[in-house]
Order: structure tokens, then C-alpha cells, then sequence
């Protein structure tokens, strides 16, 4: 019997159209013999839509968001015994009541409201088994100032950096400038918790850091600064699994073709690429200007996909993941620069260069998922008593609740 298996997309987010985009590469590459694909598609009111013609790029390309929607169903997902079970909002007498259930769920949303634990906090609550990190993993992967912290205390190599509210570019502007300047320009300015470089601008004096915290301030109210490393090489590492095993893909070395310091929005999506992809004509991250695997020394290779790999146990983390390290091209230190929980296109070119392609990259995904299921059924969340049997109400005059 086949899985039903839903792909939830877009969300209020920045990175909504290129959550569409990967969310299509892997709605193509699920084995359609082992699965009924079910496209959820979150729109950035955070209404959820469905349609069949939704598992086909095409559905929302060449025009406005706001027709693809037209042309869907409106639906709330519902816990019903042990089923999880679709329903449309609006139901009629001819229309069905229910759209089917759904077995497992693989979020592939990008950013805010998705990838930073709310979309899994939602899975939780329908006990509904899910592709990648939970909860707290996709919170601290998401937001780049507790992630720092962790890896800092576990001994991990990263960057000198600080962190700031976006009120103290008014508070304390002088305060603020005194620590960038312990840093020592140039230093890079990154909204604490967006992706896909949106907001990220490097700032060479004190000007250019006030118009750059601006900037990094309209995409969240907290903003982290990092001494540059230069000159740099930008190496990335995917990982796969969890915390019982986990293994490392190839590395790939990211470059880019415009003139700017940083690897830019469009450098990442809005360019051809001859990387192979899936059926789709969309290549995401794939687009991206690299080389793989990364001309490295094997001893530099195996220290890097070690390192990624204890990154990714340390944050809790589950499913695909991809971490982001640079690399001083004079001293060769590495740093962790961040992970990615849900990394655009799945990150599916780093495995396929390992002979794991992308079919078996989402097999992996939905058996990562049963395993966590089966795991937790087993653990014990409730705790049975006679508290509220013997509670006798009496105002603030009466008994008092405790919790050790």
C-alpha cells in the first residue's frame, strides 16, 4: 500500500517563491510507485491550499500567486483518531467531504513561519510523522544568535561576531560602533533570521554599517555582525540522517559571477546552471555557480565532513541538512558559518554526486521521519494523577498550584 505523503510549501516568508521551487524538485523526485504525493501549499496569509495540478511547476509559474489560488481548495488539516485527515473549508452537497489522509509530511519551506519550528510545532500537535528537524533544532537552526552560542560552548570553531537589538542603532549608536570596531572592519551584517542572503550586506566603515544595520533591521529585530574573513573560500557540506547516524555528502566549493563581495539572492537563484538537476526547468540552489566536489586535499575534505557532521548532532538536527563553512584561503582555518535545516533544492546535487540521487535522497527523508515516530511512541509525554480529583477551587484563598 502506498504512502500518502504531503509536501508542504511556501509560507509567509521571503523565501516563499523559492520554497515553491524546491518543494517541486522533490514532489518530482518521490517515488510516485511508493507514494501519493499531496502538495499543501501554504500561502503568505497562511491559509493552506491544495490541487491536484499543484504538483506541477507550471501551476504557479507565468502568473500571480493570487490565481493559483483561485484555482485550489481551500483546506484545514484535522486530527480524526489516529488519522490525519484533510478537509476542504467549504463543503456542499455535491462536494466531497474529506480530501484523503495524510501518512507523513515533508516541510520544505525556507525561512521564517516554516523552517524556524513553526510549521513543525503544527505537525507535532497533529501527531503527524515529518520529514526533518523538530521543533527546537529548527528554531535554533533558524535563528543564526542562539545557534552561535551552541556551537561556541560546544568547543566548534566560528567567527568573532556580536549580536544586536535593531533599537540600539537609537539607544546606544556609539556602544554598537565600539564593538564593530573591536571587530575591525570590513564586518558583514545578517538579519538573525532569514536565508538566502536577503538582508546580508558587508560594511566597510562606520557610514556604511549604520546604512547596513538599517538595512538587516527591516527583516528582523535581531542583527548579528561578524568580522570578514578574507580571502575566503565558501565551502558547504550536507548531511543526512540523525542523531542515532548521520553521514556527510561531498563538498562543494560556491563562487559567483558578479562583481559584489557576497553570494547574493541572484547569484544563488536567477542564473542558469549546467549542475544537474530534476525534470524541472527551475534549478533553485542548484543554479548556484560551483564546483563539486571541492578541489581540496582529501585530509582537508575529511576534517571538513566531520566537522559538519558534529554540527549537525550538537543542534539536534534530523533529516537534510546543509552547513556552511568558510575557509581562510592564507591560514586554511575553517569556521562554521551556519547551518541550513531546510536548504534550498534539498541540497539534493551534494548526494547525487555521492550516487545518492534525489529519489532515494527523499526515501531516506521519509524513513528518517517513521523512525522518529516510532521512537516517540514509545516515550512517555503524560503523566497520569488525581490533582484536579481532589482540587477543591476557592479562590485566591485556596489551594495553590506548584510546578517543580
Amino acid at each position: 500500500m502506498k504512502l500518502n505523503v504531503a509536501v508542504f510549501f511556501g509560507g509567509e516568508s521571503v523565501e516563499h517563491e523559492v520554497s515553491i521551487i524546491s518543494a517541486h524538485q522533490a514532489i518530482e523526485a518521490l517515488d510516485s510507485n511508493k507514494y501519493n504525493v499531496i502538495p499543501i501549499y501554504v500561502a503568505k496569509n497562511r491559509k493552506l491550499y491544495t490541487a491536484e495540478g499543484m504538483k506541477d511547476i507550471h501551476f504557479f509559474t507565468g502568473r500571480k500567486l493570487d490565481a493559483a489560488i483561485n484555482e485550489s481548495t481551500q483546506i484545514n488539516i484535522v486530527k480524526e483518531g489516529t488519522k490525519v485527515v484533510i478537509k476542504p473549508i467549504k463543503t456542499g452537497l455535491f462536494k466531497t467531504k474529506d480530501l484523503g489522509t495524510i501518512d507523513v509530511a515533508i516541510p520544505v519551506m525556507h525561512g521564517t513561519n516554516g523552517e524556524d519550528g513553526a510549521i513543525q510545532g503544527y505537525l507535532e500537535m497533529l501527531s503527524l510523522p515529518y520529514a526533518g528537524c523538530d521543533v527546537l533544532a529548527a528554531s535554533v537552526g533558524q535563528d543564526k544568535v542562539f545557534q552561535k552560542h551552541i556551537l561556541h560552548d560546544a568547543g566548534l570553531p566560528i567567527t568573532n561576531w556580536f549580536w544586536a537589538y535593531g533599537t540600539e542603532l537609537e539607544e546606544d549608536q556609539e556602544g554598537l560602533l565600539k564593538k564593530v570596531h573591536k571587530l575591525i572592519y570590513p564586518v558583514i551584517l545578517k538579519p538573525a533570521r532569514t536565508g538566502s542572503s536577503i538582508g546580508i550586506s558587508i560594511a566597510h566603515n562606520d557610514e556604511e554599517y549604520i546604512q547596513c544595520f538599517e538595512e538587516a533591521r527591516q527583516y528582523d529585530e535581531k542583527i548579528i555582525t561578524e568580522k570578514v574573513i578574507k580571502p575566503m573560500r565558501e565551502i558547504n557540506c550536507s548531511v543526512l540522517g540523525d542523531s542515532y547516524h548521520a553521514e556527510a555528502s561531498v563538498l562543494e566549493e560556491v563562487g559567483h559571477d558578479s562583481s559584489n563581495e557576497l553570494l547574493d539572492f541572484k547569484d544563488k537563484y536567477q542564473r542558469s546552471s549546467s549542475t544537474k538537476g530534476t525534470k524541472s526547468s527551475s534549478q533553485g540552489m542548484a543554479s548556484t555557480a560551483r564546483i563539486v566536489p571541492a578541489p581540496l586535499s582529501e585530509a582537508e575534505t575529511k576534517f571538513i565532513q566531520d566537522l559538519a557532521i558534529k554540527t549537525f548532532k550538537v543542534l539536534g538536527s534530523a533529516g537534510v541538512c546543509r552547513i556552511d563553512f568558510i575557509m581562510d584561503k592564507e591560514t586554511k582555518t575553517v569556521y562554521v558559518n551556519e547551518i541550513n535545516t531546510i536548504p534550498g533544492s534539498l541540497a539534493f546535487y551534494l548526494w547525487d554526486a555521492k550516487d545518492v540521487h534525489f529519489t532515494e535522497l527523499m526515501d531516506r527523508l521519509v524513513h528518517v521521519a517513521l523512525e522518529r515516530e516510532r521512537r516517540r511512541s514509545k516515550m512517555t509525554f503524560s503523566y497520569d494523577t488525581d490533582l484536579l480529583l481532589n482540587y477543591q477551587a476557592g479562590g485566591t484563598k485556596g489551594a495553590k498550584g506548584t510546578k517543580n
